[in-house]
């Protein structure tokens, strides 16, 4: 028997009932999110000044971290320096993105940026297993100029090219980054949630404090990175 409470158990008719008015606010929740993307697509932009930054093969110019599209999405990952293993959050979420051909189909790219030393960057990627493209802003001040500083700041922006000119399209940090995941929508279907303190949860569900039930990056290493025969730690991004 279980020791955490259950959902009460109704009959089907009941159960449909009751299912169906959740989907209405589930589709009101998608109705408000097709909004706040047509809001987003119309944002003005500000243009950026010419930034160099540092990837697997040397100096880059951002402009040429596009690789051609004309849009690039930069997730800055949090890194501090002396530390092994850096922020568990960031990590996690990124090791989610291995197959993102798919963006081809919309002119634009997703890489990593971090103001993690290029040398030291390259070497965490390999030992968690990670796929993206990784780049250092450890040279420049790209990073605090879009809400990354150096010890400390998790964020993703967004890019626009015209040319050789590059224009900031959108921002955002925090649990706004939680909408490019998969794992907290999955996590959030299941009936306990995500079981943490802080959310709405009846009596008697399993709660435990915030992050607790996070990975942590040597978790993420020992899933993925080598000798984890997962296949992905000799991944180029």
């Amino acid at each position: 028997m279980t020791t955490h409470a259950l959902p009460p158990v109704v009959d089907a008719a009941t159960w449909e009932h009751r299912l169906e008015a959740l989907r209405a606010r589930e589709k009101a929740a998608t109705r408000e999110l097709d909004a706040v993307a047509a809001e987003r697509r119309r944002l003005p932009m500000v243009e950026m000044p010419e930034y160099t930054l540092e990837g697997e093969d040397g100096p880059v110019r951002l402009v040429d971290v596009f690789e051609g599209k004309r849009q690039l999405i930069v997730y800055n990952h949090m890194w501090f320096a002396g530390e092994e293993w850096q922020c568990s959050g960031c990590t996690g979420l990124t090791s989610q993105y291995t197959r993102l051909g798919f963006l081809d189909n919309y002119d634009a790219r997703f890489v990593i940026v971090t103001q993690g030393p290029i040398k030291e960057a390259l070497a965490y990627k390999q030992r968690v297993g990670n796929r993206m493209t990784w780049y250092s802003t450890a040279n420049s001040s790209f990073g605090a100029d879009v809400g990354a500083p150096a010890g400390g700041g998790f964020a993703v922006n967004v890019f626009l090219r015209d040319g050789d000119t590059v224009y900031r399209t959108w921002h955002t940090n925090g649990r706004g980054t939680e909408q490019l995941s998969h794992t907290f929508p999955l996590i959030d279907v299941l009936p306990y949630g995500r079981q943490e303190e802080w959310q709405d949860s009846p009596e008697g569900w399993p709660q435990s404090p915030t992050y607790s039930g996070w990975a942590s990056s040597e978790d993420i290493a020992a899933l993925y990175g080598p000798g984890s025969g997962s296949g992905v730690g000799s991944g180029s991004g």
